[in-house]
This record gives structure tokens, sequence and C-alpha cells, in this order.
């Protein structure tokens, strides 16, 4: 036997029914303080930061740069590891 029971209410009728308590107002505070340490987030993304967090200070031009992850995917992706043979 099957039985089949279509409700049809919004949701807040339903957490109404269910005796649930509304966190909306704590929902839309807390998406905000989401959102704000986001946008400062996003401020220290820009390419001329990341570049100066990502490069060392002894690897101050492209060649070396190059050279750097020429090794790393050579080797594997192992910082330090060379093939000894």
């Amino acid at each position: 036997m099957k039985i089949t029971i279509d409700i049809d209410c919004t949701p807040e009728e339903a957490r109404t029914f269910l005796g649930l308590p509304d966190v909306k107002t704590l929902q839309d505070a807390m998406m905000a303080q989401v959102q704000a340490k986001l946008e400062e987030q996003v401020e220290a993304m820009d390419p001329a930061t990341l570049m100066k967090t990502w490069v060392t200070p002894g690897m101050d031009n492209l060649g070396q740069m190059q050279k750097a992850f020429w090794e790393a995917a050579v080797s594997g992706g192992a910082a330090g590891s060379k093939d000894t043979e």
C-alpha cells in the first residue's frame, strides 16, 4: 500500500506549523559579515600583490622563476628533489 500526501504551503507556513524558529535576521547578519570579509580578501588578490607574495626576494627576474617552475615540473612537483642516477 502506498500513500502520498501533497502539502502546498510556503516555507514560512511550514516553519510555523513545525514550530521551527525564524532565523532570517540571524542569517542576514551572518551573510553581511561573510560578504565584508570576502570584500577584504578580494582586495588582497590583485595580481601585483599575489606576485609579491608568491615570488621570493631571490627570484628577481622572470628567468629564475621559469627555471624554478621547470625544475619543479621535471622533478614531479617535489620541491628540492633531483634525480640521482
